[in-house]
């Protein structure tokens, strides 16, 4: 987080990419130094789609030697934002809210779109 500013570093939240994937992609672009057409920029949005990837086996290890995966393993699950919040109990959330405060004491506000 203390690099976050140098100019080789971009910042990103899987929150923001599914709040808005097309400024996303497109600040992802211009970090890049890389210009995109219209067509192009559809493809991207369309291929990196969550729900695209999870079918793609490319990106979701499916080609990977069943000797080297854990049985029952998914690099993908749902693709929603926060859902972790639904398998933490009332203790773990606060413990979690507490040790965050502590670990981002003197970063800006709103660095992150969960909080």
């Amino acid at each position: 987080m203390s690099v976050r500013h140098r100019e080789n570093v971009l910042l990103l939240s899987y929150e923001d990419l599914q709040k808005n994937p097309r400024s996303t992609i497109e600040r992802i672009c211009q970090f890049l130094g890389k210009q995109l057409n219209p067509e192009e920029l559809d493809s991207v949005l369309k291929n990196s789609s969550f729900q695209v990837m999870k079918q793609n086996k490319m990106s979701n290890f499916a080609v990977l030697p069943k000797e080297h995966m854990n049985t029952g393993f998914l690099i993908t699950r749902k693709g929603t934002c926060g859902d972790w919040k639904n398998h933490f109990t009332v203790a773990q959330a606060k413990a979690f809210d507490k040790l965050y405060q502590e670990k981002m004491k003197g970063f800006p506000g709103g660095l992150f779109p969960w909080e």
